[in-house]
């Protein structure tokens, strides 16, 4: 029952207050089977109360609030937020006979990511007043996307090796809405566009793409290399068009060529 969760954040964008009320019986739901426990639950609704008082405190108070909130988010998108206990869906498959052993969980913490976000930054989904951008940018653009992943293979990070395993589909849905939204709504919705607002937004977009990029540390550092490059991609995304989908759009990309077409996650010799 733990696919219940894909429909908050796939519902986010059309409806989000539908979104916010399936999330909430969504966790009493996979309460009820073990996947959350009471620390989960107690901190949810102590974060959903101070959510809801923001607005009543004070402007330095908010911003106290805010750290406050954002430290708990980051908990949960690194897995650091007690009381989850993530379903294992794949475990140590290969895509291919070079590729790495993979391991894929549904992340349910990861998933509340964008939702509480919304909730504490009103314009994460969409920035107002964004100028339009040349087409021939955009296409550039698009074409940065297999150009890196070229690159990780001259590298030698990866390797072509086109496949299509049988478990796509179900990696495709978990990436698209637990991982690339997620990881987007936290680095270009939030930390891009709050740190535009006090730094400007080409100061901000290499600051959070560095960010991204050490999120990935644990992966070595050709990773972090590759994924900063990948925040520089996704950052322009959300620069040029001031919306989130179009950013988690070309993450979602690039993962999924980099399934089908490459070594993935990495070239096993």
């Amino acid at each position: 029952m733990w696919w219940i969760m894909l429909l908050p954040p796939a519902l986010l964008a059309l409806a989000p207050r539908v979104a916010f009320l399936l999330a909430g019986c969504a966790v009493l739901l996979l309460a009820q089977q073990g996947f959350i426990t009471l620390p989960a639950i107690a901190m949810l609704a102590l974060m959903a109360l101070l959510l809801s008082l923001r607005q009543r405190l004070s402007p330095r108070w908010r911003g106290i609030s805010e750290i406050a909130l954002l430290l708990g988010i980051i908990a949960l998108y690194t897995h650091a937020f007690p009381g989850f206990h993530n379903p294992l869906l794949l475990d140590r498959v290969s895509a291919g006979p070079h590729s790495a052993p993979f391991t894929l969980y549904a992340n349910l913490d990861k998933s509340l990511v964008p939702l509480l976000l919304l909730a504490l930054y009103p314009t994460l989904l969409r920035r107002p007043g964004v100028p339009p951008v040349a087409p021939w940018r955009w296409g550039v653009l698009l074409l940065s996307v297999p150009a890196l992943l070229l690159l990780a293979v001259a590298l030698g990070g990866l390797r072509i090796e086109p496949h299509w395993p049988a478990w796509t589909p179900l990696f495709a849905i978990i990436n698209l809405l637990f991982v690339s939204l997620a990881e987007e709504a936290l680095f270009r919705g939030y930390l891009q566009q709050r740190l535009g607002v006090w730094l400007g937004p080409w100061i901000a977009l290499p600051i959070s793409a560095v960010l991204f990029g050490l999120s990935h540390l644990s992966g070595g550092l050709l990773l972090v290399i590759f994924a900063t490059l990948a925040g520089i991609i996704y950052g322009l995304a959300w620069q040029w068009s001031g919306r989130l989908w179009v950013a988690t759009l070309f993450h979602f990309a690039l993962n999924m060529l980099h399934l089908l077409f490459f070594t993935y996650p990495l070239y096993r010799p």
